[in-house]
């Protein structure tokens, strides 16, 4: 578990993910400046929340775990910052994918 992990801890589905940067170059060897980037759209699961509950008060545990890597919809999410530390903060309904 990451230090950050350890002081957030993520309620309901809810998911703390750290974003993965790609390349910064393109195939033909350009550079890309940081505004012409596009958000990652893949992650890092480092904290994840208890579940779900539903209206009779059971708990619908969250499909993946700490160390999970992750694709996620492009926009989706809240960012925060935490030491230092871009992180994003998402509902479980918003994972595509569990990469393996």
């Amino acid at each position: 578990m990451s230090e950050v992990a350890t002081k957030v801890r993520p309620m309901g589905d809810r998911i703390l993910i750290r974003t993965v940067s790609r390349e910064e170059t393109t195939k033909s060897g350009l550079v890309l400046p940081d505004t012409a980037k596009e958000k990652p759209m893949e992650g890092e699961v480092l904290a994840v929340g208890r579940g779900r509950t539903t209206d009779d008060g059971t708990v619908i545990e969250v499909d993946v775990k700490e160390g999970d890597r992750v694709l996620f919809a492009k926009y989706s999410g809240t960012e925060v910052r935490i030491d230092d530390s871009d992180l994003l903060i998402i509902a479980e309904r918003d994972l595509l994918a569990v990469l393996s």
